[in-house]
């Protein structure tokens, strides 16, 4: 099976000495939904921006991370195509990431820019094709009827989906999705979970999505990867992410996680759990 994302001894040492991620080892397989959960300050959002390349790791760890084999860092440097690299490589921020004053449509074809001449990018000149492309990603995530508005127009929730679109339309074979639902209604934030796992069931697209809430990574993600204090503590089914495994593994902040509930699913919408993935290894629980 293809390895989408392969993460090898990485560490990421900020200024002051303070240590965000500590020898990080994971692989992803093309086609998963993983989840990442921990409570703020754990090293999610610093992992996913050093998948992407937006950030390298420390250079004495000799740390490395690879996208579908092509290196994206390594030994703390970030590599010569990373451009190349990052167009395979969607990124939903959480607050959406949009230019504000441009038309949904133009903020969606931005995801063609990577193959696209400079001068057309310049001018924001798209074909009859490429515009096509835009409207059908709009219409997949609900929001076509927006095509023309300036994407300041739109609520957080339909600004996310835009977001969303931008990386269909780019082709992204790995999205990464930094926080998508932390500050959208529960409406809106099971419109943006359906979607994504949407695009990874029927784009067989890898997807990590950042969570804060557990019951959310587990009606939607079959495995989580559970992160404290930089250290990965937990990889494995999302089902076997109880309680009292919580609270083994992140101790008194496990109550801080627990007590953020399931805000999409309703009281008549009972949660339901994904099976795990076939090739996964045995539940693996880290000490903290």
């Amino acid at each position: 099976m293809d390895t989408a994302i392969k993460i090898s001894a990485l560490n990421k040492t900020f200024h002051g000495g303070r240590k965000a991620l500590h020898d990080v080892n994971l692989h992803i397989q093309a086609g998963e939904m993983v989840a990442l959960i921990g409570a703020s300050g754990s090293g999610k959002s610093t992992l996913l921006r050093h998948i992407a390349g937006l950030m390298a790791g420390d250079a004495a760890a000799q740390g490395m991370i690879e996208i579908h084999g092509k290196t994206v860092q390594q030994n703390g440097k970030i590599a010569a195509d990373i451009r190349q690299i990052r167009a395979g490589v969607g990124f939903v921020f959480q607050q959406f990431n949009l230019v504000d004053r441009l038309p949904v449509i133009v903020n969606v074809l931005a995801g063609t820019l990577h193959r696209v001449p400079l001068w057309r990018s310049l001018l924001r000149w798209f074909t009859a094709a490429e515009h096509a492309c835009g409207i059908e990603a709009l219409q997949r995530v609900g929001i076509a009827e927006c095509s023309r508005q300036r994407a300041s127009t739109l609520s957080g929730g339909q600004q996310q989906r835009a977001a969303i679109a931008r990386a269909m339309v780019q082709g992204a074979k790995v999205i990464l999705a930094d926080e998508p639902i932390a500050s959208l209604d529960p409406e809106s934030s099971r419109k943006v979970m359906d979607i994504l796992a949407r695009v990874n069931r029927e784009d067989k697209c890898t997807v990590v999505v950042s969570l804060h809430q557990v019951n959310v990574a587990l009606k939607y993600c079959p495995r989580t990867v559970a992160l404290h204090h930089g250290r990965v503590v937990y990889d494995g089914p999302s089902v076997a992410l109880t309680p009292a495994l919580l609270r083994e593994l992140y101790g008194a902040e496990a109550d801080d996680i627990l007590s953020l509930g399931d805000h999409i699913t309703s009281l008549q919408d009972k949660p339901h759990r994904v099976a795990a993935h076939p090739a996964w290894p045995q539940p693996m629980a880290l000490a903290a």
